[in-house]
């Protein structure tokens, strides 16, 4: 057989075909050899386990910078961060030259250590020495509860050579950097560097990091007050070796010997530790960059802080602050909690928490009924005691304005405006436009929010809320530097991952949402909101902050809400007790305003929307009620939304006739046609009368009609009090005595006399002050009121007793 192989072996010398055949030819001649060599083979590429090391992680997270904010321990105990993608420059070249200084030549191994490894050992009687490279390091690591034997020794080796196979020497190196054991529950390069010495690995000193190399070898001697001549000089031979091979010069070499050893432990940084929370959900055990800007972060956490001390002493002890970059989605800094304690559960994260809305979500109707057409900026609202299907809104301070432009009830967060702008615009259509925003605590039916769903009736988040006021901002800013454009995904989510960048979607003439032209107008409005307390007088400063802003208070005081924005940055506060305890002291205005200026402070200024004009027109308006401009309307130019031009045009302007004198209405029935003045006239309904000329000086009430008039009768009058459908609830003094109530009506003629009835019953008239005081059991009545004139209005009322 063997002659046989020999000739044709020399048949086919140099020729590689034939020496395939010759190979062939050998592997049926040797079966059992040959499937000896492919089972080793197999079993070698095999042996070594597809992940090295299967131990939990800590999760960790940095800034878009690479700062450490935070970490949180693994599952077992352990901190132990996972594997970077490089090892710093100085511990590569420490810990090669102190554990295996020919690493980067062998093949996992190193026959010439182990040799000598074994003649030492034998000589003292112990183990000495050990003889294992880098690469066997990173095997025993990964197999840490097997038990120490030759046996196992030549385990590693095999394994050893087949992870230099697989993995590149800078990749094995960084496996053992993050797991080298480094004293008590300290695991890896990065958790020691923070744990010892409060830095980042490249941050390290020579000294430090031979420090840090050396305590692998013997991570007891770390302890305090330990063993620290034995760590001090384990360290100063390793320097000693690397200034020998000319690594570091005799000037390093010399101040590093003088550095001193690290003593007591040093605390993880936590400047993001509710973030962490939120990251760790996802992606436990992992390694994350975020969009957090250091440097924002740790300035916004002083002003969390400061705020906590004070808001503290009314009992107040939680806040949470949100920063967005409108360009990107990115989250620039993210403060979950205040600083407190677990008594006020200071891990609670806030941020994604549904609250009580309050008035946050008044812009939103504001931009949907500028957009739909049902509104402009000016148009006049009605602000009088209101009470809807059993609803009664109030304002905050408990106040009428009788009528108010609708962008100066929006900017004074007036409630009753506001649920009267819901009404009419509609619960149900309002309701599908927040869906379009994504605000996701709102799942209920709009049946069940009603028109409470405008004053905090609703619940959602500050995520949600910053990711709207985002959406609208980077709508106007696209729309204005895109000639007229707009992204379909507009409202995306927002982002902390800095691997992920945001889909916007593509470029549409659709708009998605809102309309550039109502975003802009409503920006306008959120810009004339009240300062907090020292900054009235914003308006008169060169460097004044110009944002669009909101506050909430929802019902009880328990949250108070801000919400600001500018071309570039959202910034969302949110201040309350995280138990849901309200207090009196807790407003949106007064607690979450100051805290929103503070943040907005530290952001670079940047200029006010540029107007969007395709989506704007320029209209003339009637210059009192803000309305499209009717024929006896003063006119004002204004730019308005597009779908501005299908509003109404001014219904309280019209043309009145007056004697000579013009001190009364009069007609052809009374006054000569060469007689009368023709004048316009700016009327307001009875009730919205009655409050708006207490606060309008120059409003005047129509004149009455001249004695003898003919065709006067109008319907001039209305109830103030009670409202359509309205339940009156009797009340008892201290006595237990029950008390009665008081009937009010407004008419447009100040001087008129109105005859009021309760069914049949007459109960008296009034004049000048229309107020009617009631007293009667329980029980469904008509409350009927008559002028001279004989005009006559009626409303029915259900009494209802005391409890």
């Amino acid at each position: 057989m063997t002659s046989n192989i020999k000739k044709a072996y020399n048949s086919i010398s140099g020729k590689p075909k034939a020496l395939l055949q010759c190979s062939l030819f050998w592997i049926k001649s040797n079966k059992i050899k040959t499937a000896i060599a492919v089972v080793l083979l197999v079993g070698y590429y095999f042996c070594l386990p597809r992940t090295l090391f299967d131990e939990p992680y800590s999760t960790v997270i940095e800034s878009s910078g690479g700062d450490l904010l935070g970490a949180r321990i693994a599952r077992d105990g352990q901190w132990r961060f996972p594997a970077q993608d490089s090892v710093p420059y100085k511990f590569r070249e420490c810990i090669v030259y102190f554990e295996d200084q020919h690493f980067y030549h062998h093949w996992g191994f190193n026959p010439v250590a182990i040799v000598k490894a074994l003649k030492q050992n034998h000589d003292a009687g112990r183990v000495v020495r050990g003889g294992s490279t880098l690469t066997q390091q990173v095997i025993r690591l990964s197999r840490e509860h097997k038990k120490r034997s030759y046996f196992e020794k030549i385990i590693e080796i095999i394994l050893a050579t087949r992870l230099e196979f697989r993995e590149s020497k800078d990749e094995i190196l960084g496996e053992y950097a993050a797991h080298a054991p480094y004293g008590g529950n300290v695991v890896g390069l990065q958790m020691a560097s923070w744990r010892y010495f409060g830095i980042q690995p490249h941050q390290l000193s020579w000294a430090e990091t031979a420090t840090l190399a050396v305590l692998p070898n013997a991570p007891s001697l770390i302890f305090p007050g330990k063993n620290q001549e034995l760590l001090r000089a384990k360290r100063n031979r390793l320097l000693k070796k690397l200034f020998d091979e000319k690594v570091i010069d005799k000037t390093t070499y010399e101040l590093s010997l003088q550095e001193s050893l690290p003593q007591k432990p040093f605390d993880l940084p936590q400047a993001a530790p509710h973030l962490l929370q939120r990251v760790a959900r996802k992606h436990e055990g992992e390694h994350i960059k975020t969009t957090v800007n250091y440097q924002l972060q740790n300035r916004v956490n002083q002003i969390a802080a400061r705020y906590y001390q004070e808001y503290k002493q009314s009992e107040v002890h939680n806040l949470a602050i949100l920063v967005i970059d409108v360009k990107t989605r990115n989250v620039m800094a993210y403060v979950g909690n205040s600083p407190t304690d677990k008594a006020h559960q200071k891990d609670v994260d806030v941020i994604p928490a549904p609250r009580s809305t309050g008035s946050i979500l008044k812009p939103l109707l504001f931009a949907s009924m500028l957009d739909a057409g049902q509104l402009l900026p000016n148009t006049l609202v009605a602000d009088v005691p209101t009470q809807i299907a059993g609803y009664s809104p109030k304002n905050y301070d408990l106040t009428y304005d009788g009528a108010v432009p609708a962008q100066q009830a929006l900017s004074r967060s007036l409630n009753i405006p506001a649920v009267l702008m819901l009404k009419d615009f509609g619960v149900h259509r309002f309701y599908e436009q927040l869906k379009q925003y994504k605000l996701s605590n709102i799942n209920k039916s709009p049946n069940h929010y009603g028109l409470s769903l405008m004053l905090g009736g609703a619940e959602s988040n500050l995520w949600d809320l910053c990711r709207t006021y985002a959406g609208l901002t980077s709508t106007l800013n696209h729309f204005t530097g895109s000639q007229a454009k707009y992204y379909t995904n507009e409202f995306t989510d927002l982002n902390w991952d800095s691997s992920i960048t945001r889909n916007f979607g593509k470029e549409t003439y659709q708009k998605p949402q809102t309309g550039a032209g109502a975003i802009w107008c409503t920006y306008n409005a959120m810009k004339e909101v009240n300062r907090p307390e020292g900054d009235e007088a914003w308006k008169f400063y060169d460097s004044s902050l110009e944002i669009a802003w909101k506050t909430g208070t929802s019902f009880g005081s328990r949250d108070g809400w801000a919400i600001g924005t500018n071309s570039r940055y959202v910034v969302g506060v949110w201040v309350g007790n995280a138990s849901g305890e309200g207090r009196p002291s807790l407003t949106g205005v007064g607690s979450a305003a100051p805290i929103l200026f503070d943040v907005f402070n530290l952001l670079p200024r940047q200029k006010w929307f540029a107007p969007p004009y395709n989506d704007l027109q320029e209209a003339e308006v009637c210059a009192v009620s803000g309305h499209l401009a009717g024929e006896h309307c003063p006119v004002a130019n204004q730019w308005i939304p597009l779908n501005g031009s299908k509003t109404k045009p001014c219904p309280y302007h019209r043309l009145v006739h007056l004697d000579a004198d013009r001190q009364f209405r009069v007609n052809s029935s009374c006054e000569s046609v060469d007689n009368m003045v023709a004048q316009t006239w700016f009327v307001l309904p009875p009730v919205m009368e009655w409050y708006y000329k207490n606060l309008h000086i120059d409003y005047r009430p129509l004149p009455p009609y001249k004695p003898g008039c003919e065709g006067t009768a109008g319907s001039y009058m209305d109830f103030i009090y009670p409202k359509e459908d309205g339940h009156i609830y009797l009340t008892k003094d201290f006595n237990g005595v029950v008390q009665p109530f008081v009937l009010k009506a407004a008419h447009s003629d100040s001087k008129a006399k109105l005859f009021w009835y309760l069914n049949d019953k007459y109960l008296g008239e009034t004049k000048t002050f229309h107020e009617m005081t009631v007293r009667t059991g329980t029980g469904s009545y008509y409350i009927t009121i008559m002028d001279e004139a004989g005009n006559e209005i009626r409303r029915k009322i259900k009494i209802e007793a005391p409890e």
